[in-house]
């Protein structure tokens, strides 16, 4: 079994607002391995979560874990997401694909935004 961890990003034509998804694909890359990691989009830009799990197939990978680069879930991740993975499954039935949760809902992101948020306040002025 040779798992891959698929990063999936909501998507924009604009590749200013894609870099910071690339640039964090490529660290995990860099860090776990490069074929372990790929970026995906919703809509908007490619590669499609659809031409990842076909590509993890043709590589012989049989474990997929799909982490929402999301704040919250929303219809995407309660609709979309799910519906695309059912279908990658009865076209790739060897495919084991898990749907983790989005990461803006990790407790640990969480608590960053809090962090982030009391910096930027100037107490009572």
């Amino acid at each position: 079994m040779r798992h891959r961890l698929i990063l999936l990003a909501h998507g924009s034509p604009d590749p200013d607002w894609r870099r910071p998804f690339i640039e964090l694909s490529r660290d995990l890359q860099a860090r776990l391995t490069e074929s372990a990691v790929r970026l995906a989009f919703m809509e908007f830009a490619a590669p499609t979560l659809g031409d990842v799990f076909r590509e993890a197939a043709s590589e012989g990978r049989t474990s997929l874990s799909v982490l929402p680069l999301f704040l919250a879930a929303g219809a995407h991740v309660s609709a979309d997401i799910p519906r695309q993975i059912a279908e990658a499954k009865k076209e790739l039935p060897e495919l084991r694909i898990e749907l983790l949760a989005p990461i803006g809902e990790d407790r640990r992101v969480q608590a960053l935004f809090r962090e982030i948020a009391c910096e930027h306040w100037p107490g009572d002025r």
